[in-house]
């Protein structure tokens, strides 16, 4: 009888072995180098524009910042702005990709019309809502000529903030909902159809079905989805910008109107930062509350 003995494993070299375990970072330093030449060395700018000056440390931007009352406004429309838009943006998406999972006829022409916003800038997308909302625009020549109002609506005056908030949420919801389709249409691809296909067979509901099978399965997508919209929502400057001006301040604007029209960087550099800290505090906030979740099940 022959006895077979397994094979002496092969050692690799150590000098190999440090080649080996190097070769992650190889991959991820140009990205690194990226990241740090886009992101950090104008981070690290910022931070020293806006904490020194000519005699050193100094909290003088800060104050100015905080006394300059436009920015407590700003922050307050942004923050509606957010609240407002997201959900509906995130429930709008999440109907329409279903809407396509459900293959209706003319698919393509609904995705495509659906996804018409991607290609049409901030700025370009103010423009055509200031077309309609403004004293003169479509919207109040309809009014006009059904009857319903005889001189039109001051949707954009300044002494109308409700209007000017609406406006601004209409042409925000056009302008962002298709990014948040793409990516649920997406992740909604991705969701085994066995899955509803068995809850049909226990006679689940469309509404039990979407509930407690295909947004869980949807998760890591609306997650995506959240943090993103939310962080672009804190930089939406230019819709605002065409249709109302200063009238409805945004966080991001007034970075815009402290560097450029007020030409002081220090301040423009601190409204930033409190952009870049509200940002970052949103998806800490995002992915913690998601994880806590996922652990209590």
């Amino acid at each position: 009888m022959t006895v077979t003995t397994a094979p002496a494993p092969v050692e690799i070299p150590v000098a190999k072995r440090r080649r080996l375990s190097g070769s992650p970072w190889l991959l991820l330093a140009p990205s690194i180098v990226f990241m740090l030449a886009l992101f950090g060395w104008p981070v690290i700018q910022a931070l020293i524009s806006a904490f020194t000056d000519d005699s050193g440390f100094t909290l003088a931007a800060w104050e100015r910042l905080f006394g300059d009352p436009y920015f407590l406004r700003a922050l307050r429309n942004t923050v509606l702005l957010i609240v407002i838009v997201v959900p509906v943006q995130l429930v709008l998406a999440v109907a329409m990709a279903l809407l396509v999972q459900a293959r209706p006829k003319f698919l393509s022409g609904h995705f495509y019309l659906w996804t018409i916003p991607l290609a049409v800038s901030e700025l370009a997308a103010g423009l055509v809502w200031l077309s309609v909302f403004d004293s003169r625009g479509y919207l109040n020549s309809l009014l006009v000529s059904w009857g319903i109002s005889d001189t039109g609506v001051q949707w954009l005056n300044y002494t109308n903030t409700g209007t000017m908030l609406l406006a601004v949420v209409i042409a925000e919801i056009w302008r962002a909902t298709s990014l948040v389709f793409v990516i649920v249409v997406a992740g909604i691809q991705m969701v085994p159809k066995d899955f509803d296909e068995a809850a049909q067979l226990f006679g689940a509901s469309a509404w039990q079905r979407l509930w407690h099978v295909t947004l869980p399965q949807l998760k890591p997508s609306l997650q995506v989805a959240l943090i993103l919209r939310t962080i672009l929502a804190l930089q939406a400057f230019a819709v605002a910008q065409a249709l109302t001006g200063r009238d409805f301040p945004l966080l991001v604007g007034e970075t815009y109107q402290w560097y450029v029209n007020l030409q002081n960087p220090a301040v423009a550099s601190a409204a930033a930062l409190v952009v870049l800290a509200l940002s970052l505090a949103t998806a800490l906030f995002y992915l913690r509350t998601m994880r806590q979740q996922e652990a209590a099940k």
